[in-house]
């Protein structure tokens, strides 16, 4: 039996970063570790998440940029299960040295990689296939009072997304941009 171990690869932005599962193969297939509160908790304090979500997507849907404010806030972690999506986040938090600047990444079934981004991020995706499929764990309750967004194509943020007019909530048609965003310390 092979086994590669957890790897985790820091992003641009302070605090998140993506994970490569551990993976075992042998004649009969593979088995993935997809997380370890110990790997985790290398990188960060540890983190015990308490919601788990699916979302299901057409192709072109883009969803976010949302975020929770104040004891409401949730750390995320982000795997794609089904097709592809780009992944994206954004630092909302005011003391951070990378405040308001964005990363994304490219989460898809074949790549197994898991993005983390703590408290005080916004988060959104695009889903670049038909039928892709988020699973993410989050550190705190969804609190609808609490729900805050960006707007998706934000200049001030300028992330690159690879579709001029994605099919959009009315909730997301309405977030405001960066500037007017309620942010954390």
């Amino acid at each position: 039996m092979i086994a590669q171990q957890i790897k985790l690869q820091p992003l641009p932005l302070s605090g998140a970063f993506l994970i490569s599962p551990m993976q075992f193969d042998d004649e009969r297939g593979s088995f993935y570790k997809l997380y370890s509160a110990q790997t985790l908790s290398q990188m960060l304090a540890p983190t015990t998440f308490v919601e788990e979500y699916l979302s299901v997507s057409k192709k072109g849907v883009l969803r976010g940029l949302h975020y929770q404010t104040g004891a409401h806030s949730q750390a995320k972690l982000v795997r794609c299960v089904r097709g592809e999506v780009l992944d994206a986040i954004v630092d909302l938090r005011k003391s951070s040295p990378t405040f308001g600047k964005a990363a994304t990444a490219l989460l898809s079934e074949k790549n197994m990689l898991s993005l983390y981004a703590p408290r005080g991020f916004a988060h959104g995706f695009l889903a670049l296939t038909e039928g892709a499929s988020v699973l993410y764990k989050a550190d705190n309750d969804y609190a609808p009072a609490h729900e805050k967004g960006i707007m998706w194509d934000d200049p001030a943020i300028s992330i690159s997304w690879p579709i001029k007019n994605p099919i959009l909530s009315d909730k997301d048609k309405k977030w405001s941009a960066l500037k007017d965003a309620q942010l954390f310390e």
